[in-house]
């Protein structure tokens, strides 16, 4: 086989909706919301006991069979909890902040290839279990992806908080680092394919999906997409150790119910993107998808290859969680702009050259050229960046020294290498109070009852 990249950077096939009518598609964006809801609902239990069994610990398991009617009893709270308004918001943009991040992330799923071509019960009529699809598609995914940001940075400015404020200046910074690497991890995926349109990427995986052939764009991808949902160890714009909730620190009730729901459909998008884009959409894995002469790649069995390919990088977010720790910020912004997009240029770069070479020079490369070339480049980055640790000294441990914790005016906590004097009380020695300390005076209890 020559040349796996000029084989798939034709114009693959897109799905066929020359037999949808009006009903059908009203349907299939019914399904769409009434699905996204419930996957959110599916994802809060599924985050809290897998974050749970990775704690060692039980998570909810009292409100109904294994804890799920506890998402019943959270819904309840937030509608039932009272709704307070800042009084000094500005109260249009203060309301409309959290509808825009809802619509924006309801509407990525449009254009999202749930499964291939199947046919209606009781009807001749044969659809893509998709709603739509264009040459752009996935182009159409980051503008809405970048819409939805809008209403974070309204939801914090309206507030007029501080906290509120720097958690939505935060995710402004954050959506334009990461929403760069995010955006030429994708272009790499344009140029193997050679559309834009996501139905068409999915049929250009038949015979190898992109996780493999662009490894490093596959990475780039997961690490950005945990980015630009704000998701631990990228939760700088919520950050609740410091900022307090950050953008919703001033949002109660149903509001900030509205940004907690965004943001789980957002998890579900980027999964599902990732779904399309790299791991074959529907398609079967291999071997699988070659068994029964490809039975397992037509119909509604496609539906369970999507589901459980998205449903595994949702297992990612949930693992991430979990186990690391939030960056820094400065952290943050250096893996996302000396990191990941010098990274993703020079990825955008070789691929480049490569397809030069394959459409204008006689010389075609073999169909593993590419795929060695990715994992080679990804096994050289983790050696590169993999942590090495330096030989301790043996150094002889210095003695304790001890400090006077009131030496400034203030007690001072002490330092490694530091001791505190020992206690007066221990000794049984007088407490001196020093001249000018303000003290109060002692009221007995009969004074009181005066």
């Amino acid at each position: 086989m020559n040349g796996i990249v000029l084989a798939a950077a034709t114009n693959p096939p897109q799905a066929d909706f020359s037999q949808d009518n009006v009903w059908i598609v009203i349907g299939k964006a019914v399904l769409i919301l009434i699905c996204a809801l419930v996957s959110v609902i599916i994802a809060i239990w599924f985050e809290r006991k897998v974050i749970a069994r990775l704690q060692q610990r039980i998570g909810p398991n009292v409100r109904g069979p294994m804890g799920l009617f506890q998402l019943v009893y959270d819904a309840m709270k937030l509608l039932l909890k009272e709704d307070i308004n800042v009084r000094r918001a500005d109260k249009l943009v203060y309301i409309v902040a959290p509808g825009i991040s809802v619509a924006a992330s309801l509407m990525v799923f449009a254009v999202i290839p749930v499964g291939g071509q199947v046919k209606i019960p009781f009807t001749d009529i044969s659809t893509p279990l998709q709603l739509t699809d264009f040459p752009v598609a996935v182009l159409y995914i980051l503008a809405v992806t970048a819409v939805g940001v809008y209403g974070i940075v309204l939801g914090g400015w309206a507030s007029r908080a501080t906290y509120s404020l720097l958690g939505s200046v935060r995710s402004t910074a954050q959506i334009i680092s990461y929403e760069l690497a995010m955006g030429m991890s994708l272009v790499t995926v344009f140029i193997m394919s050679g559309t834009m349109s996501t139905s068409g990427i999915v049929s250009s995986q038949e015979k190898l999906w992109y996780c493999v052939m662009l490894a490093p764009s596959f990475f780039l991808y997961i690490i950005s997409m945990i980015g630009e949902t704000n998701r631990l160890p990228f939760d700088l714009p919520e950050a609740e150790g410091e900022l307090v909730a950050g953008y919703m620190t001033e949002y109660s009730s149903m509001k900030f119910a509205w940004f907690f729901l965004a943001e789980y459909i957002n998890m579900l998008n980027v999964s599902a993107v990732c779904t399309t884009l790299f791991l074959g959409g529907w398609r079967a894995p291999w071997p699988l998808s070659t068994l029964w002469d490809g039975a397992l790649n037509t119909g509604y069995w496609t539906i369970l290859w999507f589901l459980a390919k998205t449903w595994l990088l949702m297992f990612v977010f949930v693992w991430v969680r979990g186990t690391v720790v939030r960056l820094r910020y400065d952290q943050f912004m250096r893996l996302g702009w000396k990191g990941l997009l010098p990274l993703a240029l020079a990825w955008i770069v070789i691929l480049t050259a490569i397809r030069a070479i394959d459409e204008f020079t006689d010389y075609h490369f073999n169909s593993w050229a590419v795929p060695l070339l990715s994992w080679v480049l990804v096994v050289f980055l983790i050696i590169w960046y993999w942590p090495i640790k330096e030989p301790k000294e043996d150094a002889t441990p210095a003695e304790d020294v001890v400090i006077d914790p009131f030496a400034d005016g203030f007690p001072v906590p002490p330092l490694p290498g530091q001791v505190l004097p020992p206690s007066p009380r221990s000794a049984g020695e007088a407490i001196t109070v020093p001249a000018d300390t303000v003290t109060l005076p002692v009221v007995t209890a009969s004074e009181e009852e005066a």
